[in-house]
């Protein structure tokens, strides 16, 4: 539950920063409608409670379903959006790309290189942090010998990692060739496009991809949210012994809202520790799959097929534990913006 509730807070900060880049983008150069925006708080707030009256509707992992869809076709769109309009506007100044520009002199030698490549896995590993849900989402399906829930679940992933495939290749692709070494340290495709192409590109296109990504974190947060939900409910069940009441379920979401939007406000800086919590999370993708299935079919202890798993928990964990160790290093040579309640 804590990467849940962990990755719902970074969903608020993307998310209310997104609201307010698609406000500024619909003001343009208007100073009176800029003026009147909001603060980096009440961006925040304004997400959370959106996310929040959307969860009402919710009841559990089951009726998810359909918000997942959404926001299935909600990346889609953005990402060939992105590497569309990337295309079309073509490489600023038409210069040639280069070798990325690392963010620190110390980097340009071989143990700074290698400390990039361990945070590269780290943000990777945070990019995937789905996969602990991917039991949760199995846990739901209905199973029974002659159709195990394993053989759709193995389709399912199947096809989720072909979409995701055809949707970041593309976008990476495309970004390499448009901005190379252009591509801001945050933000991304999307900062890079909004910095060079927005004086000739539509504001209500770079809205229309805002407004897209704002709606795909609103679906995210509910996918991420529900375990959350249901633990809490499974919990009011097993030690009462009857079934969950509605008051109860409303207010572990009020709940969850609140303290998920308090850590936001707090590490408003949370995205620059990527990294970090990435290598945090290293181990539910390389390591507990392997501890689990040592556990559920017990084999011989040191056979081949033991030792084979033990040694692949054994080199995430001591990946994880480098990766970490990286990103903790970058932190100290580059520090970091660490602006304690002060969303910006």
């Amino acid at each position: 539950m804590y990467l849940s509730g962990g990755t719902c807070a970074l969903y608020i900060i993307s998310g209310g920063t997104t609201m307010e880049l698609f406000y500024q983008a619909m003001c343009e150069d208007n100073l009176k409608c800029q003026a009147n925006s909001l603060t980096g708080a009440q961006w925040f707030l304004l997400f959370i409670c959106l996310a929040i009256f959307i969860a009402f509707f919710v009841r559990n992992l089951n009726s998810v379903a359909p918000i997942s869809v959404i926001g299935s076709i909600t990346v889609i769109a953005y990402c060939t959006l992105l590497w569309i309009l990337s295309v079309r506007e073509g490489r600023p100044d038409h210069e040639a790309v280069d070798a990325p520009i690392l963010p620190h002199n110390n980097n340009n030698d071989g143990a700074g290189a290698f400390r990039n490549v361990l945070n590269s896995i780290g943000m990777i590993a945070l990019a995937f942090r789905g996969h602990n849900l991917v039991l949760e989402i199995q846990g739901t399906l209905p199973t029974n010998r002659k159709q195990p829930s394993r053989k759709s679940m193995w389709r399912g992933v199947a096809i989720s990692y072909l979409l995701i495939a055809m949707c970041f290749f593309p976008l990476a692709i495309v970004g390499h060739w448009a901005y190379g070494n252009k591509i801001p340290m945050n933000g991304g495709i999307l900062t890079a496009l909004t910095k060079f192409h927005q004086n000739n590109t539509s504001k209500y296109i770079i809205g229309a991809v805002y407004l897209i990504i704002i709606i795909n974190y609103l679906c995210a947060f509910q996918i991420y949210a529900m375990p959350v939900f249901d633990n809490l409910a499974r919990l009011y069940t097993s030690r009462k012994n009857k079934p969950c009441p509605s008051w109860f379920r409303a207010a572990t979401k009020l709940w969850l809202g609140g303290l998920t939007y308090f850590v936001a406000v707090t590490f408003p800086f949370l995205p620059s520790l990527g990294a970090f919590t990435g290598s945090i999370v290293l181990p539910l993708t390389l390591v507990y799959p392997c501890l689990m299935w040592v556990a559920i079919k017990k084999p011989a202890r040191f056979s081949r097929i033991w030792c084979l798993n033990v040694g692949l928990a054994s080199l995430g964990i001591v990946l994880s534990l480098m990766c970490a160790t990286a990103a903790l290093w970058s932190l100290i040579i580059n520090g970091i913006d660490a602006n304690f309640f002060k969303p910006r």
